[in-house]
């Protein structure tokens, strides 16, 4: 091989592996995105749940569809060992607990109330809105009082963003108040827990389903101004 084509050969690949290099540290895109850990084999069914009706999908693209998020926040679906749905702000992740919906079955069950499909799908939209607010929170830096105050307001975004979508969105408002209820009839409330208690979220819910009666006011939707479409 000539000098000049070995030079041109040698040009060619830098530049292939500058370019390949360049775009293996492209930042993530920024809004919510989607993904699946493996279940464990008891939550097998959950993940199917949740991927046959595209729930954590369906809850990014309503979210990406109306706000700018200036960040990446992954809603991960896996299974947690009952710890809970949450949002971890180092991580920017929103983590769904598939045996989470085996909690909500038992807890209609023993109600005498079996919760059907699209009753369960309420409550994981409910739950994934919840938790965007706890993004949104941490995405606009609220200046919220404490942690109970953060709680309130992740609430009131649920109730926002579910509201939006009509009455389909109000019927879910409505189940997750009746969940609230089911889980106050069952224990006493939690002084350690930074949630309100269960049947104030259901008194909560429920104002805001019936919007004829006046409600507490929350950080949403002025705090959203910012990052609105």
């Amino acid at each position: 091989m000539n000098s000049s084509r070995w030079i041109r050969g040698l040009c060619a690949l830098t530049l292939s592996l500058a370019a390949t290099t360049a775009c293996q540290h492209q930042p993530p895109a920024p809004g919510f995105a989607v993904a699946y850990e493996p279940p464990s084999p008891a939550d097998t069914a959950n993940s199917r749940f949740l991927k046959d009706r595209s729930l954590p999908e369906s809850a990014a693209a309503d979210l990406n569809a109306y706000l700018r998020l200036p960040h990446r926040v992954t809603i991960t679906a896996r299974s947690c060992a009952g710890d809970g749905s949450g949002y971890d702000p180092d991580t920017h992740r929103i983590e769904l607990c598939y045996d989470e919906l085996t909690e909500q079955r038992e807890l209609f069950t023993r109600a005498a109330e079996p919760l059907t499909d699209d009753q369960l799908a309420a409550l994981v939209r409910e739950t994934l809105h919840h938790e965007a607010g706890h993004a949104l929170a941490d995405a606009l830096d609220l200046p919220l009082a404490s942690p109970r105050a953060e709680e309130d307001a992740a609430d009131g975004f649920a109730q926002h963003m579910l509201l939006r979508t009509g009455p389909d969105g109000r019927a879910a408002l409505l189940t997750a108040a009746h969940a609230y209820d089911l889980t106050a009839a069952e224990e006493p409330p939690d002084p350690t827990d930074e949630h309100a208690p269960p049947a104030a979220r259901a008194h909560s819910h429920r104002c805001a389903a019936h919007t004829t009666t006046p409600c507490p006011p929350t950080p949403w939707p002025e705090a959203l101004t910012p990052l609105l479409r």
